[in-house]
């Protein structure tokens, strides 16, 4: 098993390799997994499969996460591996914290993940905890290293999100009003104003699609 077989197939369930890692016993993995790659949406061709998908055209809830389930799951079954999910409820998995061990994924400025290729707009759609030890690519230094002007940190228009923290109901309280219409239907005006999240090819119809489901729609 290579990393590019991986990639490959991947991409052919519309989904894309974020990072991968050799775990130790603190990362709170299965026992049996050797490396666990984690896997978020291949842009842009990810958002025509997924609304092409039952589980978006049955108008029941989660239609996302549903869709990452079976997906995730019929391939982890080919690979004899074990899928885990960063939803479901708590006890929630340590995404985050997996993120970073990647060496791809880091915390940015305003302390959201930022991922070399993706930006701001990074997501996790699951990953898969594999039983054999995958050779893995060399990891890039963080975008931000080398974004002198950091745009992110001045983007909020309500100064909700900042190197201090997220105020999530002033976020929400803005989404709500008339000024609020930019960043619910093109995304949030901070993930959006990264360099790299310009350049990842994330379409505006999916960025509105988890605005409203942020703000509770």
């Amino acid at each position: 098993m290579t990393w590019r077989t991986l990639q490959k197939e991947a991409r052919e369930r519309h989904l894309n390799l974020l990072g991968g890692f050799h775990p130790t016993p603190a990362d709170r993995v299965p026992v049996s997994c050797k490396t666990l790659v984690l896997l978020g949406p291949d842009e842009p061709a990810f958002w025509p499969a997924f609304t092409q998908s039952a589980e978006y055209k049955d108008n029941r809830p989660d239609a996302m996460d549903r869709w990452s389930t079976r997906v995730i799951n019929a391939w982890a079954q080919m690979r004899g591996a074990t899928t885990l999910f960063p939803f479901g409820g708590a006890p929630f998995l340590p995404f985050f914290s997996w993120a970073t061990r990647t060496g791809r994924i880091h915390a940015s400025p305003i302390n959201f993940l930022v991922h070399d290729t993706a930006g701001l707009f990074v997501s996790f759609r699951g990953a898969l905890a594999l039983p054999e030890l995958v050779d893995l690519p060399p990891s890039p230094q963080s975008p931000c290293n080398t974004c002198t002007d950091q745009p992110c940190r001045a983007a909020c228009p309500v100064s909700a999100l900042t190197p201090n923290g997220y105020d999530v109901p002033e976020c929400k309280a803005y989404l709500d009003t008339p000024d609020g219409a930019g960043c619910m239907q093109t995304g949030c005006a901070v993930r959006r104003s990264c360099p790299v999240s310009e350049r990842f090819g994330r379409l505006t119809a999916q960025s509105a699609y988890h605005m409203r489901h942020f703000n509770g729609d």
